[in-house]
């Protein structure tokens, strides 16, 4: 979890886009904007392990960057590998954004329903047992209404059924507020989620996705990284915490510890994954933060949002779908106190997808998406329909603990904020 995340679009360049051939279109290199995101991976508190950027402006893509590395070699720089537009990153909770684009394809579909009890798919009661006469809904769960929650775990290995999971241990539930009405982020939400994905359809979540939405968008990457390419697992980002993996000090001026994505363990398959009933555990694939992708593979998310659903000649999903997912399921009332904002962080919500009340300074920039944090890497998936913009970021590691560097007028770290305003003012804001 982080800190703990309409219209027609046509012409040549939007193809080019789509088929992943615009890496910078503008500005070129060497502007004020490469050198300013330059000097940010570079900083000596602030500073990026690595860092990719992309931009969208009047539906295509106006600027695509990328800074820093992908891997930081721990004792000979001259085998550092640079950070490229095609380098893939594991997203954090950004990956529910993707998983809900597949549960809702599977509703249009008829496959899946937001408003039947989830137990009906599960193939066994799920209910919190202080409520245990209100049903869970797939509503409840992509708008994190539910009362799951996580003090119990949110995932388990391949022999684990999800329903044995989460009967082992206390802080499945929240005990005093029930389902429907209460926010409450949960990263268990989505684990509940992929394995009803799975369960109605037979398929294991990973190649569930990758029908659904990786392939019908051509997107590269994937929520099982052993089954990647070898090209692409070779251009995977590791991600950095400038503090040992068992916790401790953050040094700044210290080491970088690799986290995840580690040369010569990305390979490694899922333990007793020759063994796996698809429905049983869908956890196992991390639809709450496992995938893969690049800068370029969510730009193709975006660009295909703001063509009304649109890819390429096909209907990806439907504009009454779009405007389901975008619909608010929950607003923060402070005199009801219907939510825990997490210190301001939440707010507002959708289907899967998080409204921003306050995401730049000084700039009304009203847009939605979706945030990641998880070992290291920072993630923003932000769009914004009435102007048909958006701003993807992918942070592989912060040199200072993103809490001990905190936003100047948001709940996200500075450096998020940064990244963030100088997108906007260079290539975004009307000039």
């Amino acid at each position: 979890m982080h800190k703990l995340v309409r219209s027609s679009v046509g012409g040549l360049l939007l193809l080019m886009a789509l088929a992943g051939c615009v890496s910078r279109s503008a500005p070129p290199a060497g502007t004020q904007l490469d050198r300013e995101l330059a000097a940010l991976a570079g900083d000596p508190v602030l500073g990026l392990s690595s860092l990719s950027v992309l931009a969208v402006r009047d539906g295509r893509v106006k600027y695509q960057g990328a800074f820093g590395h992908r891997f930081l070699h721990p004792s000979d720089p001259e085998q550092h590998q640079a950070a490229n537009p095609d380098t893939l990153y594991r997203i954090a909770s950004v990956s529910k954004f993707v998983t809900m684009l597949g549960v809702m394809r599977l509703v249009e579909a008829g496959t899946l329903s937001l408003d039947r009890d989830v137990g009906d798919y599960l193939g066994y009661q799920l209910r919190n047992p202080a409520f245990p006469n209100q049903a869970l809904t797939l509503r409840m769960l992509l708008s994190h209404t539910s009362s799951l929650r996580d003090d119990a775990g949110y995932s388990w290995n391949a022999e684990t059924s999800l329903q044995s999971g989460m009967a082992a241990k206390s802080g499945a539930w929240d005990s005093k507020r029930g389902p429907g009405a209460y926010f409450a982020y949960s990263n268990l939400n989505w684990g509940v989620i992929g394995t009803a994905m799975e369960a109605v359809t037979g398929e294991r979540f990973d190649l569930l996705m990758r029908r659904l939405v990786l392939d019908p968008l051509e997107i590269r990457g994937g929520f099982n990284v052993a089954a990647l390419s070898g090209a692409d697992q070779d251009n995977l980002a590791t991600l950095y915490r400038k503090r040992v993996p068992e916790g401790g000090p953050w040094r700044a001026g210290g080491p970088w510890f690799a986290q995840v994505d580690v040369p010569g363990q990305r390979h490694l398959a899922i333990a007793g994954l020759e063994h796996y009933v698809a429905g049983r555990n869908g956890t196992v694939f991390s639809p709450t933060g496992g995938l893969r992708i690049s800068a370029a593979g969510l730009g193709k998310i975006m660009l295909m949002l703001l063509d009304g659903g649109r890819y390429r000649n096909s209907q990806f999903l439907s504009r009454a779908t779009l405007q389901q997912i975008f619909a608010t399921q929950w607003r923060y009332d402070p005199a009801a106190a219907n939510g825990d904002t997490y210190h301001g962080l939440f707010t507002h919500w959708g289907l899967g997808t998080q409204h921003f009340d306050k995401l730049l300074g000084g700039a009304s920039y009203p847009s939605s998406g979706h945030l990641g944090e998880a070992y290291g890497l920072l993630s923003v998936f932000a769009i914004n329909f009435a102007e048909r913009s958006g701003m993807v970021v992918l942070i592989g590691g912060t040199a200072s603990d993103p809490s001990s560097t905190p936003g100047s007028y948001s709940a996200l770290s500075r450096q998020e904020e940064l990244v963030l305003t100088a997108l906007h003012r260079h290539l975004l804001q009307d000039r």
